[in-house]
Parts: structure tokens; C-alpha cells; sequence
């Protein structure tokens, strides 16, 4: 009685450790397809504010507590950012990003993933971010080779010209 416990309790967990192992082998899992590579569209950036600042006569400041005497008002509300990528001619993302925040004066956020097969691609990428209705206020154009599983970033300063393509 007691070696049939026993065999019963090997046979367990033998069975446990096998199906262990075969999990721990398989299924394989793919992160990314290795003839693919991916463009990370990543930024926060801030429109311009929607209305221009206005300065205060000497009368509206005295209506004013002293802490709180400033010469100009500006509007907080931001535009939002319009953004494109089109790569070889195709337009593969277009957003209107709103400002973030309570009253509409955050930062725009973008975040994209977008995979594209390994190779050489000329890519277009546009932004607006001042409410006008045609065109842009900033674009870049750029000839990348995507390498295999190569990861690429693009990210956006408007004190640094605009784009970075990394």
C-alpha cells in the first residue's frame, strides 16, 4: 500500500515536470518578424496659444490685486497638432491631437507604431500647430535604410528645428 502511494505520487509529479518542460520550450513566441522593422512616431509637443495677448490698460490693473498685476493677459487654450507620416508616397498616419489639460494649455501627445518592411523608404512627415487651414508649419523629408528588426524614432522640437529622425 504505502510503495502504490508512492508510485502515484512519482507518477505526478513526473507528469508536472514534463509539462513543464514542454511549456518551457514552446510555443515560440515572435516579438517582430524578422523581415519587418518599425517606426516609433513619439513627441508631445504644445500648439500656439488660440488667441493673442492682450495688454491690460492701467485701469484694468487696478481693478486687479497686486499679486496679480501683470501687463498682458494671454489665452491659455492651445490649437491642436495636426500631424502626417507618409512613406514612398503613402500616407500611413494622419491625427488631430488635442491638448492635454484641464483648460486645453497641454502638450499634444503622439504615440505610433508603425511597421514597415525591412529596406530603403523615403519618408514625408508634416506638422501644424497653428490652426491655419492649408499647409504646414513644419516638415521633414528623409531617404532611411530599415535594417531587419531595426527600430526607428522620430521625435519633434520645435526649438530644434522640428523633426529629429533617429
Amino acid at each position: 500500500m504505502q510503495a502504490l502511494r508512492y508510485l502515484a505520487q512519482f507518477a505526478i509529479y513526473a507528469g508536472f515536470a514534463a509539462l513543464l518542460a514542454a511549456l518551457a520550450s514552446g510555443p515560440t513566441y515572435t516579438h517582430f518578424p524578422a523581415d519587418e522593422a518599425l517606426v516609433k512616431l513619439a513627441f508631445a509637443h504644445g500648439g500656439k496659444p488660440r488667441g493673442e495677448c492682450r495688454r491690460l490698460s492701467h485701469e484694468e490693473l487696478m481693478k486687479l490685486a497686486p499679486n496679480m498685476r501683470k501687463p498682458e493677459v494671454c489665452p491659455r487654450e492651445r490649437w491642436p497638432v495636426e500631424v502626417e507620416l507618409e512613406v514612398n508616397g503613402k500616407l500611413v498616419y494622419r491625427a488631430t491631437l488635442p491638448p492635454s489639460g484641464l483648460s486645453g494649455d497641454g502638450p499634444s501627445r503622439a504615440y505610433e507604431r508603425i511597421a514597415l518592411p525591412a529596406g530603403r523608404h523615403d519618408i514625408a512627415l508634416r506638422l501644424r500647430d497653428s490652426g491655419r487651414e492649408e499647409g504646414f508649419d513644419y516638415s521633414h523629408q528623409q531617404t532611411v535604410e530599415l535594417a531587419p528588426r531595426h527600430s526607428l524614432l522620430v521625435d519633434f522640437r520645435a526649438g530644434s528645428g522640428g523633426f529629429i529622425v533617429r
